[in-house]
């Protein structure tokens, strides 16, 4: 009888959502603790201020590291020498409102409130699966612009990436498109010469839900500026489609698609096309290391060797690496697992320094030399460092706040 009880629980779900509820409510009441070391905002213009539309704790555990770790104005004027801005972070957790749409509906007045369409870039972020948005990407971006940025991210979801992308295989898209569609229709009202540059964003999940939170035909009279996506993971439709049209003859963990004008790609050694390569209207760039198996497993591989181990092969994959049926696959799957927990710059966690490139790439700051972009690397690199053992590294495939 208990075995009939547990196959009939199986086969129609029961268990599974049952576990899935527990899980959730786990990791809902973890997202709701409160650090003594993230107090509550007194600049008026930050979610979670006493003049925000949000609540400190409606934010969850996620939404306060990243509104309260943004860089100071002076933290930016002292490696660029120029005047600037306290860097506009805005973020709308889950407890803020009952479905994606109201949650997005209040970005958008919480954006407006805080003058985010006054800012030279915005940055639509769709974070990781528990919410988490990687430090080391946002920072870069706020340097490069003289802080002159608002960044607005939606959680979609108390579970990390794997178990939202099992659980909820949906609901990430439906909330970054819920939240794209309301910044970005407002966006399109505004005059051409008065609205900052519209830029997309997302690592690991985010990545894939921020590529479907945006259909290309429906922008193509008015288009964002561009995105960069960063370790997109191997279920990433457009992604996929990019990557098995590339162009003849160059390698699939760092391929050229068509003449480089809409999108390009990168890892630890910069890209495939000089930067004076011209671009179009929209520029997109993804950021991937050959070494992260999020981006590069395939359910084929059980059977047949993947394109990124054809020779010449990315600079951080082992030359002695060899494919053998269903061997690899099970390999890759492992290493999934401890994605991020390599050193930066392999696997799963992106470095400063090659956001800080992608970055140039996508918005093209403006009074950088090579020597000032080298001097923010340094600085960016030993921050990310000294935070590393912080456990607060959710891209969603490891033991870092996974």
């Amino acid at each position: 009888m208990v075995a009939a009880v547990l196959f009939w629980s199986l086969a129609n779900g029961v268990l599974v959502r049952a576990t899935f509820r527990v899980l959730d409510s786990s990791f809902r009441e973890y997202d709701a603790l409160i650090e003594p070391e993230r107090p509550q905002p007194d600049d008026p213009q930050q979610s979670g201020s006493a003049s925000s539309l949000l609540r400190w704790r409606e934010l969850g555990r996620a939404g306060r590291e990243f509104v309260a770790s943004r860089p100071l104005a002076s933290d930016i004027a002292a490696v660029t020498g120029r005047p600037a801005r306290q860097p506009l972070r805005l973020y709308v957790g889950l407890r803020a409102a009952g479905t994606a749409q109201a949650r997005a509906r209040l970005a958008l007045a919480e954006l407006k409130r805080a003058g985010g369409f006054e800012r030279a870039v915005l940055v639509v972020i769709t974070p990781t699966g528990t919410g988490w948005i990687d430090p080391s990407a946002m920072n870069a971006v706020e340097y490069l612009h003289d802080g002159d940025v608002a960044s607005i991210a939606l959680q979609y979801s108390y579970l990390s990436s794997p178990l939202s992308l099992l659980a909820q295989p949906d609901y990430g898209a439906e909330a970054a498109r819920a939240l794209f569609d309301e910044i970005y229709r407002y966006w399109t009202t505004l005059p051409h010469d008065g609205r900052p540059r519209l830029y997309l964003h997302g690592l690991s999940l985010g990545a894939m839900n921020s590529e479907r939170s945006a259909e290309l035909f429906e922008m193509i009279g008015d288009p964002v500026d561009g995105a960069l996506w960063s370790g997109p993971p191997f279920g990433s439709r457009l992604w996929r489609s990019f990557t098995e049209g590339r162009n003849p003859g160059t390698p699939a963990w760092l391929p050229t698609f068509r003449d480089g004008r809409f999108v390009r790609f990168m890892n630890q050694q910069g890209g495939t096309l000089p930067a004076r390569q011209p671009w179009g209207a929209m520029r997109v760039v993804y950021l991937q290391y050959a070494s992260d198996a999020v981006t590069f497993f395939d359910y084929r591989d059980f059977y047949r060797a993947p394109a990124w181990l054809d020779a010449p092969r990315g600079p951080d994959v082992s030359p002695r690496l060899r494919w053998y049926p269903v061997v690899t696959a099970l390999q890759l799957a492992l290493d999934m697992a401890f994605a991020t927990t390599t050193p930066m710059g392999y696997g799963h966690v992106y470095a400063p320094r090659d956001y800080i490139d992608a970055w140039v790439a996508v918005t093209a700051p403006r009074g950088w030399s090579a020597e000032t972009l080298e001097r923010l690397k340094r600085r960016l690199s030993d921050e990310a460092e000294r935070g590393s053992g912080s456990g607060q590294d959710d891209a969603g495939y490891g033991n870092r706040g996974g």
